[in-house]
């Protein structure tokens, strides 16, 4: 009773998320979907977390007949068994062309990620230490592609968290024995959407399996083989970190619940090798590519004709020669040799009813009936079985035809089941090349890569970088922004910037300027042109000399985290704080309005504070743009590391009517040039009037503006005058 229950809760929870009927049947909840349509439903139970299992019928009907257990139910089994990660099986993958996914044909199916990433995590706690080590295994099981990590991680889970976000799992293997620590930020993680499609699925394991001693079983097992390459292979993955093995056995277990294990084997070999060295980046290639060329599936239909066949199902059809294959040539033989028996059958059946232009009809699947009118039927033998009939006529077969069609039947189904069995010999013969392929088109699409730099290269305005190795620096003459600058057009509308930064000199760069100016665009060129020329690019500069940095790190924008329980000034800091935790001398810092997000005490304090443990501390290559004129003080105090820059503009002064209340914001024209100096007002009313916002609000807002300018002088003025009378009350007593 308890596992009818359960049944029938599962039921309920398909027909729920597959939004169709749920209903008893003879005391049995039932719910059905169409058997073509598979491919979708199971998508979609798996999209919503769960774990489908697929039984089939394992017996067909013409063989079952012919068998000793003829008389005995139809057997069936699990077929497959599919989760978010886990998606590859003909029940699950539709053969459409791109031509259908353009058109939208396809409009109900669901496409799979570009990564589809399963990912095992294992925590390793040393007490001597106090220090917490992290595995990582991502696999990702339709295209081979597999991912090892081990790194120490602090309370916050911050390095597990970047990695987690980096490889966007749909499915996590944890341990049922996680930590506290950890289970938060994979809640975190899983709840960050608010789609549950879109929720990475969490499988939680017996902590046993990610104990060292049974994940270095599972992995010997697994690798331990006769052939010499296999036994390098085990070698080469027991010398892996305790924290991967811990990882890679409870992964090789899972994916034995799906037939996947292969994956893993294949794909860590490969993985292995990475590291090995080849004369040239080019010989390699062109190796690889030849020894992919070697391997030619000849006897498999074209792939036009091939996306046929697999849609309708049809295997029989996928062999277009049957040289290679002596068994589907005997079993067409003998198809061919019942279809002429069949055939020429025919004519005794034309003697007997005494009808010369008779042929064979088909209806509702029932071939070679012989159909008769009604007034004709005392012609009919006696011996022959009536399949069917209508008011008109009555369709038979003949004693022969009854066996020969059933054993045509029983053949038709062999072959199947042979070309089955070929196509999957085919696929595991097509596994042993697989990434000798996919490794050849990667270093096509290299190659891909930079002819398209190539060509970037050979537009106007670009320039080869120097890259100066031994000394830190970042010097671009005419540097624009490769993508504005692409906007723009051939017209030359953008207007080119300089930027000179010396790791031993002047390396700290505030900049200041009006809303809209271009501040934002300039940082975001920068860092731009230093990746194009750490790849191996030409720039958008009329020269460039950079030194190697190690990385580039930016906190602009702005945006909150709910699910963490983040506010906006929050997340603003959690950057800025990984920023100063992670970067060096070699690295280019842009901060983009630090401190905003709060009063403008506070916020002036801690954009203060920030810049100037980056300018005496941290030393590296800084950009920091804000609205704050205490900041451009540093460089007062700073003078040798420290410069003040403006984006250039134009301002025509607040007009004032005759009518005091009656004022106009100021007007700006940008000039997009960065200047030396440090502007005294961000002009936010000039953006305020661009934005369309109502003149009532532009007079009350500048006419506040003006006020808040004039008792600021005011207080100035004050403070000027007691600093005066207090120093000449001392020259007094003095």
């Amino acid at each position: 009773k308890l596992e009818t229950s359960k049944v029938q809760n599962l039921k309920q929870i398909a027909a729920k998320e597959l939004n169709i009927t749920c209903h008893l049947d003879h005391n049995f909840m039932t719910c059905s979907i169409p058997s073509h349509r598979l491919f979708v439903h199971v998508r979609r139970l798996v999209s919503h977390g769960h774990k489908v299992g697929v039984v089939k019928q394992t017996e067909t009907a013409a063989i079952k007949a012919s068998g000793a257990n003829r008389n005995t139910l139809f057997t069936r089994q699990l077929s497959a068994l599919y989760t978010k990660s886990t998606l590859v099986g003909e029940d699950v993958n539709q053969i459409c062309s791109l031509e259908d996914v353009d058109e939208g044909s396809h409009g109900d199916v669901m496409v799979d990620p570009p990564d589809s990433f399963l990912l095992c995590i294992s925590e390793n706690w040393d007490k001597l230490r106090k220090q917490l080590t992290v595995g990582l295994v991502a696999v990702q099981p339709s295209t081979g592609d597999v991912f090892l990590d081990c790194f120490p991680d602090g309370s916050s889970r911050s390095e597990l968290e970047s990695r987690i976000l980096k490889i966007n799992p749909v499915e996590i293997l944890v341990p049922s024995d996680l930590s506290e620590e950890t289970c938060r930020l994979l809640l975190s993680v899983t709840n960050a959407s608010f789609q549950a499609d879109d929720r990475a699925r969490v499988e939680r394991r017996d902590s046993a399996q990610f104990e060292y001693t049974s994940a270095i079983n599972t992995v010997t097992q697994f690798y331990c083989r006769s052939q010499q390459e296999d036994s390098r292979s085990l070698w080469r993955v027991a010398s892996f970190e305790s924290p991967v093995i811990c990882c890679l056995g409870p992964l090789i277990q899972y994916l034995q619940e799906f037939n996947l294990e292969r994956v893993l084997r294949m794909n860590t070999q490969i993985l292995l090798k990475q590291t090995e060295k080849t004369n040239t980046w080019a010989e390699k290639c062109k190796f690889k590519c030849q020894k992919m060329l070697r391997f030619e599936p000849r006897h498999v239909s074209s792939s036009c004709h091939t996306e046929t066949i697999c849609r309708s199902g049809n295997k029989t059809e996928l062999f277009s020669d049957l040289s290679g294959f002596p068994v589907l040539q005997e079993r067409t033989k003998q198809i061919h040799f019942v279809l002429s028996e069949i055939q020429e059958h025919l004519k005794d059946i034309r003697m007997v009813l005494k009808a010369p232009t008779l042929n064979y009809i088909t209806v509702s699947g029932q071939e070679f009936l012989i159909e008769v009118k009604n007034s004709l039927s005392s012609t009919v033998p006696s011996d022959w079985v009536k399949i069917s009939s209508t008011k008109a006529v009555g369709r038979y077969h003949s004693p022969l035809l009854v066996e020969r069609y059933k054993k045509l039947q029983e053949l038709r189904e062999q072959l199947l089941l042979d070309c089955q069995r070929e196509w999957t010999d085919f696929l595991d013969q097509f596994g042993e090349h697989y990434h000798t392929m996919k490794r050849a088109i990667s270093h096509l699409a290299t190659i891909d890569c930079l002819f398209s730099l190539a060509e970037v290269a050979q537009q106007g305005g670009y320039c080869r970088p120097k890259v100066c190795e031994d000394r830190p620096q970042i010097m671009i003459r005419d540097g624009r922004h490769p993508a504005i600058d692409l906007l723009m057009g051939e017209q030359n509308q953008f207007v080119p910037n300089h930027t000179d930064l010396q790791g031993d000199g002047k390396r700290t760069m505030i900049i200041t300027g009006p809303n809209m100016g271009g501040k934002s665009s300039y940082i975001r060129q920068v860092a731009l042109i230093c990746i194009m020329a750490q790849i191996g690019s030409f720039v958008p500069a009329s020269e460039a000399c950079l030194g190697l940095l190690d990385g580039i790190y930016t906190r602009m924008g702005a945006s909150d985290n709910i699910y963490k329980g983040r506010s906006t000034f929050m997340e603003e800091l959690t950057e800025a704080s990984e920023i100063i935790s992670r970067a060096t001398e070699r690295s280019l810092v842009i901060l983009d309005e630090l401190g905003r997000g709060t009063s403008t005490h506070d916020g002036i304090a801690i954009a203060y504070a920030t810049l100037e443990y980056f300018i005496r501390h941290v030393k590296s290559f800084t950009l920091f743009v804000t609205h704050y004129p205490p900041l451009c003080e540093l460089e007062r105090m700073y003078p040798d590391h420290v410069s003040n820059y403006h984006m250039a503009f134009l301002l025509n002064e607040t007009h004032i009517s005759s009518d005091t209340k009656d004022v106009q914001p100021e007007f700006i024209t940008f000039l997009y040039n960065l200047t030396e100096g440090a502007a005294g007002q961000s002009y936010g009313l000039n953006v305020a009037k661009l934005a369309d916002v109502p003149d009532p609000i532009l007079c009350t807002a500048a006419r506040k503006a003006q006020e808040l300018e004039s008792l600021l002088v005011l207080f100035n003025q004050i403070n000027t005058n007691k600093n005066m009378f207090r120093r000449h009350w001392l020259d007094i007593f003095e």
